[in-house]
């Protein structure tokens, strides 16, 4: 019986030492995740929708209700399709870049590159944000149910969509558009699907 005893104290260091290697590696692991993790832009969410098609619906307009937009009447030129609410406070801080770059399109001829979608908001409120603050948008369409806002994985307004020619997605935004971003993703692909 203590031939047999040896054996299993030699193994019991022996053991030890595996957790506290594998604990070092879960470690190790973690910490090269959260590193990576660290490097990317939060606001750059990967989204399955890229290189699909937008969601074929159409959906009333926000200045006149008995209208409908969709990607039917989009076809042959890309679009910026930003989603906003007069709830939004970040909506706001975005606005003055989304009023520069409607002033832009508008000198180049492209205002239709500019579209808005009201995201569960109420039609007088989102009226009247529009008149204190200016209206960027050619048309917006009103997801007053937020389902075109599910069939899109929208986190939350704002977000911004950069339509192809074609109707396909190739481009999105979560949070506020920056000059930065507007300058060297948004306009590229609006000005190469004209």
């Amino acid at each position: 019986m203590s031939a047999s005893n040896p054996p299993a104290v030699a193994t019991a260091p022996r053991a030890r030492r595996w957790g506290l290697w594998a604990a070092f590696a879960c470690v190790a692991a973690l910490l090269v995740l959260l590193a990576v993790g660290m490097t990317r832009d939060p606001r750059q969410l990967d989204s399955v929708l890229i290189g699909q098609p937008w969601p074929d619906r159409a959906l009333p307009l926000l200045e006149a209700p008995d209208h409908h937009m969709g990607p039917a009447q989009w076809r042959g030129k890309a679009r910026l399709i930003n989603l906003w609410a007069s709830w939004c406070t970040t909506c706001l801080q975005e606005h003055p870049e989304l009023m520069k770059l409607a002033a832009q399109l508008r000198a180049q001829g492209h205002a239709d590159q500019l579209i808005g979608l009201n995201h569960k908001d109420k039609r007088a409120d989102a009226l009247g944000w529009l008149a204190r603050h200016g209206n960027p948008f050619v048309g917006s369409m009103v997801d007053a149910d937020g389902r075109m806002g599910i069939d899109l994985g929208v986190y939350g307004a704002p977000e911004t969509f950069v339509i192809d020619a074609q109707g396909v997605i190739r481009f999105k935004h979560v949070g506020a558009l920056t000059d930065e971003v507007i300058r060297t993703r948004v306009l590229p692909l609006l000005e190469a699907g004209r």
